[in-house]
């Protein structure tokens, strides 16, 4: 498969048809979702896409960064059609990236269980130095 990786914001509706074929889809909370994910699309550092053949969404990554020393990942996901092509990784590759490059820039974020041994093959390790607050209300769904 061919495919095309771009810095490009999404609309949440494109997002959100996205994420109804992912596993995306269900790590986010059901409270204020539709507002809460323009804000997210609208503010993410880093925007990526990979587009097929087409110009259909098969695979995007969401990031915030500093540009200097680190990336949060906020999201990467792939089309369930389209996985084991090596999308994510070039997704990766291309945030770190433009993040900064690898010599500079540490990469973090929060792995579903299923999607661990995924960032392993990219080389990342578990961390026990990452501290949280959160009081936020989290209502589980899956967007469909």
């Amino acid at each position: 498969m061919t495919y095309q990786i771009t810095g490009e914001r999404l609309t949440p509706e494109e997002y959100i048809d996205f994420l109804k074929r992912t596993d995306l889809g269900a790590q986010y909370p059901k409270e204020r979702f539709d507002a809460r994910i323009g804000r997210l699309l609208e503010n993410a550092s880093i925007s990526l896409t990979a587009r097929d053949g087409e110009g259909r969404l098969i695979g995007a990554l969401l990031g915030l960064t500093d540009f200097a020393y680190w990336l949060y990942v906020t999201d990467l996901g792939v089309d369930r059609a389209c996985q084991r092509q090596g999308i994510g990784r070039a997704l990766m590759r291309a945030a770190l990236d433009r993040a900064g490059g690898e010599k500079d820039i540490a990469v973090y974020l929060v792995a579903n269980e299923n999607a661990v041994p995924f960032y392993e093959k990219l080389g990342m390790e578990r961390s026990g130095d990452v501290m949280q607050y959160n009081h936020v209300e989290w209502t589980q769904f899956t967007v469909r």
